[in-house]
């Protein structure tokens, strides 16, 4: 008992170090404004879960490694939600997480964030597709969806004048490749079995998720909501 717990207490450091690292990297950029703020934004927004993932084969199989990991992003949660309440002042990391600079957004999108991936860990861990299109349909879906919107999305899409076709595909594209990457990369440790129809699944759940993503209803609510929730709901029945 002690040894995994030893080797788990290693690697929730490790992962700690990365992701206190990886928010101190974007707090100084937004301070320095070497982004603009919403690049700045969707950086950190692509990084932070993707590259949470990579360190899951660092823990212990079963429910204490899932834990263990769990409480990277779970910290998070609490943070994002005493500054977005005013309790704790923080300008660069409201700076690093806004669109606007207002520290309340925190309390929406950053926590469905840090929410949804600490969940995804927590409950389907590294043994589950539904976690892997979860996160990867937010983080590398929803990021590269406004990135490569914002640049090329001049055809708008006719429901919704906000979204473009350039920013769905694109999401619909790194969500789905994201996805068959990190398949691959568990496969290695054995957590997964690769197959046509897990790829085929997680086609699907990226072509809906980004079809979430350009409904206008995202707007209203948060798309950091909508599209994980999408993910897990549609990727639970699509891998069961």
């Amino acid at each position: 008992m002690l040894l995994p717990l030893a080797g788990d207490l290693c690697a929730l450091a490790l992962t700690s170090c990365y992701a206190l690292g990886l928010l101190r990297l974007f707090e100084e950029t937004a301070k320095r404004g070497l982004f603009k703020q919403m690049l700045n934004r969707k950086l950190l927004h692509i990084t932070f879960g993707l590259g949470f993932m990579l360190f899951w084969p660092l823990f212990s199989s079963g429910i204490q490694g899932a834990a263990m990991a769990a409480l990277v992003p779970g910290v998070n949660i609490v943070k994002v939600l005493l500054i977005g309440l005013g309790v704790v002042k923080d300008e660069a990391t409201v700076k690093s997480m806004s669109r606007f600079g207002d520290y309340r957004e925190l309390i929406k999108g950053p926590m469905y964030y840090a929410i949804t991936i600490t969940l995804c860990c927590a409950i389907y861990w590294r043994t589950s597709p539904v976690a892997i299109a979860g996160i990867c349909n937010l983080c590398a879906g929803d990021g590269i969806a406004d990135i490569i919107g914002r640049r090329f999305g001049k055809k708008k899409i006719p429901y919704n004048k906000d979204k473009s076709f350039a920013g769905s595909i694109a999401m619909a594209t790194a969500g789905f490749t994201v996805s068959v990457g990190y398949m691959y990369y568990f496969s290695m440790f054995g957590y997964v079995r690769t197959s046509f129809k897990m790829v085929l699944g997680f086609l699907v759940v990226s072509l809906v998720s980004a079809l979430v993503e350009s409904h206008p209803i995202c707007a209203k609510l948060d798309d950091n909501l909508l599209v994980p929730l999408a993910s897990v709901l549609l990727g639970t029945l699509v891998f069961a």
